[in-house]
């Protein structure tokens, strides 16, 4: 511990005019270093180490999908782990005098954008919400009326060709307003600057020294986490078994879904999430599992059917699920509409100032005289602009891929018929759009409150006799995946801007880490699929959460709210206004105010799944917050590294244990905990 703080030291000591110059300008420090051309920033090795790196983060994104759906910001970990790769890889070359090329910020750049391409796909694939929510296991939980024209089970083939069929119309869709959006508008795109600024502080002498520790670090607890997953699975024997299911706050709580549950990754996670969002589980959890259920089980036989069990959608589980979809939707509605008033507000300002700079040329290798604006911007601009992706590219790319996906989906899915496409992709532009733009002033991608709208709008268009169901969560697929790219593709122009990297790299770097992820994502899926028979069932290991709460959208869509229980749809109208109200609070009181009160989607996460990931998360907060306390500086250089080892260690074992299971081999051991007057019950039962 007192020799990282010493190094940390002195780093800082001996690099201060080096900190001095990186206040002024970050492009005078690479100023001796030739950009290389955007071809030469496309290499072998960096889509060697993106197609690994997919696979990784692939199994991470998948298993957080599978369990929470609370997917944090994995860019740190694919950004360090990206240019330890292939520093590493490029030192060996080096010492071994074949080194033909160097590794270069913007060769970072390329794996950055194409490794988080790539474990994109398992989010905006839709294997933990839309897509697994069509099969007939999550139907046989909805119990809707013509459950059968509605489902339609998970099978790589179809998966595969549905995503390369409309995974690729987003970035197509948006490669035209990349100048405006980036130079004019000069959007800010928070997270790709952040990413930049970490690409950019890799590539110094004393930010590649730092890095090296903090790989370093990650490995270490990566290994831990690892080898804690190990440990775990030979106590896992059955149901309810192993450390999972430790009731570490007693067994009434444990009923509850109150319990730490000894996972890595959510431990992780908490440490990378803001301390507001793991106070708002934990309060959601509270007010739901603490006070709620407990309130309404209290009306059994009075509000819903006595006989029916806590896991049935007419009794205790359809309160459960519905007042969270309220909540989710009130708070999508809120924030869909405060962002698309700041869109067209932004745009109306912009437009009516006349900001844009009419004397920077669009193409051409000429060099504007720009004496306004700072040397990193003047150096930006002219690269940014120096390589361009031709308008007739992008539109008749999406026309044919829009024709052809238009014809295709209908095979896939025999409701979702191809006037209903035809008309997404219509709207789909304008979507991509105020997505992006929103994407750029809030760091808030607003893609499946795309996707819930498409799932109203298609759902009842088609109507509960023609499969309506179906033909909802298939739009949503569409929709999502075309708004979800293309808000992506623009924070990485924005990460490629600051670091050099050429848009056209970027674009190629895009496309190709959009493949890698049609393929890779539904393959881990189907590994998932096949070697857990739980998947997506409440309680199990893997929940899938948002997969029941899409399929009851749907379902609300096109049959109403007929299928409630008792005072559910009063319930409803009340926590989607406050969901509204405590949103429209948070923006009234300030920024500073607005940071003591919970946020309601993630308050709405644990009503259906309970709180025992909430609690994790708050341990991971109180790790960081403590550390931070005692060593600030260490905390904030080495936190991120630690978190990134624990949640990849935990997510890469599931890889052996899926293999485990494919292959019928099964725990040992099996760990559960009783009270003492059932172990008593236990104890004379096998006595006799």
């Amino acid at each position: 511990m007192e020799r990282t703080s010493s190094n940390i030291q002195e780093l800082n000591k001996d690099d201060e005019n080096e900190k001095r110059i990186d206040t002024d300008s970050i492009e005078r420090i690479f100023e001796s270093k030739k950009v290389p051309p955007w071809q030469q920033q496309l290499t072998v090795r960096a889509f060697v180490v993106s197609f690994i790196l997919g696979i990784l983060f692939t199994f991470i994104v998948m298993k957080l999908n599978l369990t929470t759906g609370i997917i944090p910001s994995l860019n740190v970990s694919a950004g360090l782990l990206g240019f330890f790769f292939v520093k590493t890889w490029t030192k060996f070359l080096d010492k071994s005098g074949m080194l033909k090329q160097p590794f270069t910020r913007q060769e970072n750049t390329v794996i950055q954008t194409c490794v988080v391409a790539s474990s994109g796909i398992a989010f905006s694939g839709g294997f933990g919400s839309y897509l697994l929510g069509m099969s007939e296991e999550i139907a046989k939980q909805s119990k809707e009326k013509n459950s059968a024209m509605n489902t339609k089970n998970p099978s790589l083939g179809w998966m595969i060709v549905f995503l390369f069929v409309v995974s690729f119309l987003g970035l197509f869709s948006v490669v035209p307003l990349r100048k405006i959006m980036v130079i004019d508008f000069k959007l800010i795109y928070p997270s790709g600057t952040a990413t930049a600024h970490l690409i950019n502080s890799f590539h110094t002498p004393r930010g590649a020294k730092l890095a090296k520790k903090q790989v370093k670090t990650l490995g270490k607890f990566f290994s831990f986490s690892f080898l804690w997953g190990f440990f775990q699975w030979f106590f896992t024997g059955g149901d309810n078994c192993g450390f999972a299911s430790f009731p570490t706050l007693g067994l009434k709580a444990f009923e509850n879904r109150f319990y730490f549950d000894f996972s890595a990754t959510y431990v992780g996670v908490g440490m990378i999430c803001p301390y507001l969002i793991n106070v708002s589980l934990l309060v959601g959890t509270i007010l739901s599992w603490g006070i709620m259920w407990p309130l309404i089980n209290d009306k059994k036989g009075d509000w819903y059917p006595a006989d029916l069990k806590s896991s049935d959608l007419h009794g205790l589980q359809g309160y459960r699920v519905f007042i969270a979809i309220a909540m989710i939707l009130g708070d999508g509605l809120y924030n869909f509409i405060k962002v698309l008033g700041r869109t067209l507000f932004g745009l109306y300002h912009q437009f009516n100032q006349q900001k844009i700079q009419s004397d920077i040329p669009v193409t051409g290798n000429s060099s504007p005289d720009l004496p306004s604006i700072s040397y990193d911007e003047q150096k930006r601009v002219r690269l940014f602009l120096k390589d361009e992706i031709p308008t007739w590219i992008a539109i008749v790319g999406y026309l044919t891929i829009a024709i052809i996906s238009a014809a295709t989906l209908p095979h896939i899915f025999h409701q979702l018929k191809w006037y209903y496409i035809a008309t997404i992709y219509i709207f789909a532009p304008a979507l991509a759009f105020c997505n992006a733009y929103g994407a750029g002033l809030t760091d808030w991608s607003l893609a499946s409150t795309y996707g819930k709208l498409a799932i109203f709008i298609i759902g009842a268009w088609a109507g509960s006799s023609n499969g309506g169901v179906l033909a909802g969560l298939a739009a949503c697929g569409v929709m999502m995946n075309i708004v979800s790219t293309a808000s992506d593709l623009m924070q990485d122009f924005k990460t490629g801007y600051m670091t050099l990297s050429s848009p056209r790299s970027m674009f190629v770097s895009q496309v190709i880490g959009t493949a890698m992820g049609c393929i890779i994502s539904p393959c881990v899926f189907w590994l998932f699929y096949k070697a857990f028979d739980n998947l997506g069932i409440s309680g199990s290991d893997y929940p899938a959460p948002n997969a029941l709460i899409y399929r009851n959208i749907a379902i609300l869509g096109v049959e109403g709210f007929s299928a409630l229980p008792d005072k559910c749809l009063t319930l409803c109208y009340i926590f989607f206004g406050f969901a509204i109200f405590v949103n429209g609070i948070r923006d009234a009181v300030g920024k500073k105010r607005a940071s003591f009160i919970p946020i309601p989607m993630a308050m709405a996460i644990p009503f259906y799944i309970g709180g025992y990931f909430a609690i994790d998360m708050c341990v991971g907060s109180l790790i960081l917050f403590i550390w931070s306390r005692i060593n600030r500086a260490k905390a904030a250089a080495f936190g991120p590294a630690v978190a990134s080892g624990l949640i990849c260690g935990d997510g890469i074992w599931t890889l052996p244990s899926s293999i485990l299971a494919l292959a019928g081999v099964n725990p040992p051991i099996c760990m559960k905990f009783l009270s003492r007057s059932t172990n008593i019950r236990v104890d004379k039962f096998l006595s006799l």
